[in-house]
């Protein structure tokens, strides 16, 4: 089913972040960050390992001492997927984790201290060929800024933003990414449409301390959305009180939700009533853990009964309507076979499988192909 809509993105000055490009025509990319105890490298590199496993573009690593900048240099090595060093304040950490490997540096150059310190920052950046990005917060604002402002606004969180991307502009260096996050989704959804009129660098895009799960997801997918609607974003971190896998998950559903990165198996499924021919939810309960593994785009439609499953079913790649006595299932807008309730879950995973061996086999002979046409 093609979008009514396609969202234009702004423009912005690319970066790269590690392997990953981010801004410019770069796909969003997706974040999370540890929460293990970065002096434990085994944790920690078990949880990054997990985290690029359910398709991570980049993850965060806390880096709060020099003994955690050592970790910091064991964990890289260990591990493939871009990772950020989280630093604040101590700019002696930042130039350690900048040679050991880190492929960008969150910290603020305002909060470090003296010219010389900022410029050596700076230099090691610089001369790593990595970014930083700034990140401002509402509830760790600059005192005088609070004083100005009397409580956290998104006036402030642009204005803490401005003073610290000045200073890197200042000295020439433009390689840099900014977030300006606040718990409150208008204040949030404020200073990122103004901080966007202001920078042509990269924004990445959260709401912090969201919350638990279910709520703080709720509150994420309502900033961000509007924010990505509006072509602001170029990567994002969903903040929750769970998890970071989760947060990994449900960044994904809310691109693919409005058509902005493909990836994995899109399930659309009736929220289930009384015309229901089978167990909807945990039918497809069932399938989204059995399909995690998945990383092609592709749809799959499981609508319990005739009235609404058809015209679903359709419009998917794999698609099940529910019927009497038996359920139809389609394959690419097409009647493909009748199944039984007791095999729902089997038969759609195996149906679900065999059309990515196709996709696979089908972008495999388009690759040969370019590259004889080339």
């Amino acid at each position: 089913m093609q979008p009514e809509i396609d969202i234009k993105r702004r423009k912005t000055r690319q970066i790269r972040v590690g392997s990953v490009l981010v801004g410019g025509d770069a796909p969003i990319s997706v974040q999370s960050m540890t929460n293990t105890e970065t002096c434990d490298v085994a944790a920690t590199v078990t949880q990054i390992q997990q985290l690029a496993q359910v398709g991570a573009d980049i993850v965060r690593v806390s880096v709060p001492t020099m003994e955690a900048a050592e970790a910091f240099g064991k964990i890289r090595r260990q591990v493939s997927v871009p990772l950020v060093a989280d630093i604040h304040y101590d700019y002696k950490i930042a130039l350690k984790v900048a040679d050991e490997g880190a492929d960008c540096l969150r910290i603020n150059p305002g909060n470090i201290g003296r010219d010389d310190r900022v410029r050596a920052v700076i230099q090691s950046a610089r001369d790593h060929g990595i970014p930083i990005r700034i990140g401002v917060n509402a509830g760790s604002l600059e005192k005088e800024l609070q004083r100005k402002y009397g409580e956290p606004c998104s006036d402030a969180l642009v204005e803490s933003a401005m003073r610290h991307a000045d200073i890197l502009t200042g000295l020439d260096f433009h390689d840099f990414k900014v977030s300006v996050k606040a718990s409150n989704v208008f204040m949030t959804v404020q200073a990122y449409r103004k901080l966007s009129a202001l920078i042509e660098q990269p924004l990445h895009l959260g709401v912090t301390e969201a919350g638990v799960f279910r709520s703080g997801t709720v509150k994420s997918a309502a900033a961000m959305a509007m924010l990505l609607m509006e072509g602001i974003g170029d990567t994002l971190r969903v903040s929750l009180a769970a998890d970071p896998v989760e947060e990994i998950r449900v960044g994904f559903d809310i691109l693919k939700s409005l058509n902005l990165r493909k990836k994995g198996v899109n399930i659309i499924a009736c929220p289930s009533c009384s015309r229901q021919n089978f167990d909807v939810i945990a039918t497809v309960n069932a399938l989204e853990a059995r399909l995690e593994d998945i990383n092609e785009s592709l749809d799959l439609a499981v609508i319990g009964c005739l009235v609404n499953g058809p015209g679903e079913a359709r419009e998917a790649d794999i698609g099940l309507t529910g019927g009497t006595p038996n359920n139809l299932s389609y394959v690419d807008g097409e009647k493909s076979h009748h199944v039984r309730k007791e095999e729902l879950v089997e038969e759609l995973e195996r149906m679900v499988r065999e059309k990515v061996q196709r996709m696979r086999k089908d972008e495999a002979a388009g690759v040969i192909l370019r590259s004889q046409q080339s």
